[in-house]
């Protein structure tokens, strides 16, 4: 597989078992965003010799919280020397919702790769739309942007839906596979 990176936000734990889910998929290196909006000084490198980036935040309020944000504003370093001109990107986010406006989370994560000049990999999955579907299923929330993962407010990081996992893990497995096709 190329070298892949997943860089995520997780406020509560949920995002950042999601995260592990990826990484798993892709065989990628895990970068934690902290509470502060902060990557080690080192995760910048890492990045940078990354084939594939993943980017994972949950949805509050309708977009990625403020500190996958600060931590977006800060790639800006190298946007201007153009650093991830053609690496391959996905991304994945969890909200308490179904819909919980999910998709502008991901269309977020779409316009920081776009603007980076990456090439953003579809989820690639039909959902799972039948009257037999259950939570259980790849794909049951319909994401074809992005990988959606549901965790009610109330639930533990255990009690994720194994379906939502299970579509991450493959998403990431996708995204890899794809950079591996092009830059070999």
């Amino acid at each position: 597989m190329a070298k892949t990176v997943v860089v995520y936000f997780s406020g509560y734990g949920h995002t950042k078992r999601a995260a592990e889910q990826a990484a798993q998929g892709a065989g990628a290196e895990l970068v934690e965003i902290d509470g502060e909006g902060n990557v080690p000084e080192a995760a910048w490198d890492t990045l940078t010799g990354a084939q594939a980036i993943i980017f994972g935040a949950p949805t509050y309020m309708g977009s990625v919280p403020w500190q996958f944000k600060k931590f977006a504003d800060a790639t800006s370093k190298k946007w201007f020397t153009r650093e991830w001109q053609d690496k391959v990107f996905g991304g994945f986010t969890n909200s308490a919702s179904f819909n919980g406006d999910k998709q502008v989370t991901l269309i977020f994560l779409q316009t920081l790769a776009s603007q980076h000049g990456g090439i953003w990999v579809s989820l690639g999955l039909a959902p799972s739309n039948t009257k037999a579907a259950t939570r259980g299923d790849v794909n049951n929330l319909g994401g074809s942007v992005g990988a959606l993962v549901q965790s009610p407010a109330d639930a533990s990081t255990e009690e994720i839906s194994a379906g939502d996992l299970e579509t991450v893990r493959l998403y990431a497995a996708r995204v890899a596979d794809v950079a591996k096709r092009l830059h070999g």
